[in-house]
């Protein structure tokens, strides 16, 4: 009888030579010489550079107490800058799904945690995009958005395995089945929970552990005085690594790659478990304390003093994954590349640390969460540019890309060209903004509950429906409706829903016309 993969992945996760088997089949595959031609080819590169996590609401660049995000700042001297920028999702797979296809969560359909985009976007996407002629090139820490981008592994001539730039070899899949790599990701991940020791009555397991403590060992050794609140992770304790590392491979990969290039690089800090580098572990011993805001009815009932202190240590870890932005930016400028790449750097969605409520897994689409940092210096830009007067989305990169890259225009992306690119026509761009949270939905079903935001202007509308409280106290939300003015009330405190019904019934109205127009397909 044929070994089927389930059982292939329980051998496999008991043997102590699978790791030996791993390194031997996954050396690093360079760009040859030859192929590399020089940083003077007429088209631009292009450098999409997505940390994860990473909110708007905590940069010193757009008004945070904390000094955050000093390279961020020096980096947008030179750069335009969006300062009401905004993911499609509140997570992982929704907002890089939104980010790489120029589609809402509701119509790329990525909107459960470990969720895949549908036909026909794994051929419509940020990599199709760019045309035929770039070398694409992509790298994620993050297991969700791995799923993502191997989906369009066939339009990425490098298409990094995330452990390789692990600090242990510990996923097995994408090499053992790398025809069905999403399948076998996904099948490793619920047959092997990282966070559960194998059964000791197993001899081999024992083998196991005696491996994979050695090489705790040894990274401890080598790298344990920087890291001494412990390394970045995936997961609590799982998956280790270091971004420095991700940031030489990136440098070196752009050296030597052909020209033009498309680079994705997608970093997981500062997404926790919140582990910054040696010095930065005692930035801001300010005391500060942020204003203190209602429970509310999706409260995960986190105290809010413990909430402080989350919000600290995500400080101190965003400060480790802007100098590391940084130190890239400082060797991009010394290899010349500034002066025919657009530097693109933004996130897939933002953090949480408020209302009871800590980081991005919730119903909710409070400022936090979805307004994230976007920045893009042009090829040779030496002044800064910023866009104030409207709200930007995940979704209008994929057209600006087309454009700038002279692709024409699609009818199948939900984005328009973004500000400072398009100069042709600005008065036709809309003001509308939209982001979707669905979690509970069924891929091939109408929507039957979720959180959709519009902003419009300085309006933003928060509308909720399908949803049971968390503790129970409310039966069925038939919809619960906020209404805010971030101009006048950025906190977001003063729910505007019933004193100003003009404003309130119009973008209830648009949000609702637009739930049953992406439903359509699905009825």
């Amino acid at each position: 009888m044929p070994l089927s993969r389930r059982d292939f992945l329980r051998f496999l996760a008991l043997t102590p030579f699978a790791p030996a088997v791993w390194r031997a089949a996954q050396q690093p595959t360079a760009v040859p010489p030859t192929q590399a031609t020089g940083p003077t080819a007429a088209a631009p590169n292009i450098l999409l550079f997505v940390m994860d996590a990473f909110s708007a609401s905590h940069t010193s660049l757009h008004g945070y107490q904390r000094e955050t995000t000093p390279n961020l700042a020096r980096f947008a001297e030179k750069a335009v800058v969006y300062h009401n920028h905004y993911a499609g999702g509140n997570f992982t797979s929704a907002g890089t799904a939104s980010l790489l296809t120029g589609t809402y969560p509701w119509t790329n359909r990525a909107f459960n945690i470990r969720s895949t985009v549908v036909p026909p976007f794994t051929e419509q996407n940020i990599f199709t995009t760019v045309g035929p002629t770039y070398h694409r090139l992509a790298y994620t820490h993050n297991f969700l958005a791995q799923l993502l981008l191997n989906q369009f592994a066939g339009d990425i001539e490098l298409l990094l395995p995330m452990e390789r730039l692990f600090l242990t070899d510990e996923i097995l899949s994408d090499i053992l089945f790398n025809q069905d790599i999403n399948t076998a990701m996904l099948s490793e991940d619920m047959i092997l929970p990282r966070d559960e020791r194998l059964p000791s009555s197993l001899f081999l397991s024992l083998a196991d552990e005696v491996r994979r403590g050695l090489r705790a060992e040894q990274i401890k050794t080598l790298y344990g005085a920087q890291f001494p609140a412990g390394f970045p992770s995936l997961t609590e304790g799982n998956h280790p690594f270091r971004l420095e590392d991700t940031i030489d491979w990136l440098i070196g990969q752009v050296q030597q790659m052909p020209r033009p290039f498309f680079a994705y690089c997608h970093c997981l800090p500062p997404h926790e478990p919140y582990r910054p580098r040696a010095e930065f572990t005692q930035l801001f011993p300010d005391g500060w304390v942020p204003p203190t805001k209602p429970q509310h009815h999706f409260s995960q009932q986190w105290p809010q003093p413990q909430l402080n202190q989350y919000r600290l240590e995500y400080d101190r870890y965003m400060a480790y994954a802007d100098a590391e932005f940084g130190r890239l930016y400082d060797n991009l400028t010394q290899m010349g590349l500034l002066e025919n790449t657009y530097i693109i750097v933004t996130s897939d969605h933002g953090q949480l640390f408020e209302r009871g409520i800590h980081g991005h897994i919730t119903h909710t689409l409070y400022e936090p969460v979805v307004h994230v940092p976007l920045l893009i210096h042009k090829p040779g830009q030496q002044t800064r540019q910023d866009v104030t007067n409207r709200p930007t989305s995940a979704t209008d990169i994929l057209p600006t890309l087309r454009y700038i890259t002279s692709q024409p225009a699609v009818d199948w992306t939900e984005g328009q060209i973004l500000p400072q690119f398009d100069e042709t026509a600005p008065h036709k761009r809309s003001k509308r903004v939209f982001c979707f949270e669905g979690k509970a939905n069924r891929r091939d079903r109408p929507l039957m509950a979720g959180t959709t935001m519009l902003l419009n202007g300085a309006y933003k509308f928060i509308h909720t429906f399908g949803y049971k409280d968390f503790q129970g106290n409310v039966p069925f939300f038939d919809g619960v409706n906020e209404l805010y003015n971030l101009e006048e009330d950025p906190e977001e405190l003063n729910n505007l829903f019933q004193k100003e019904p003009t404003v309130a019934s119009d973008m209830y109205n648009q949000i609702r016309g637009k739930l049953i127009d992406v439903d359509q397909p699905y009825l």
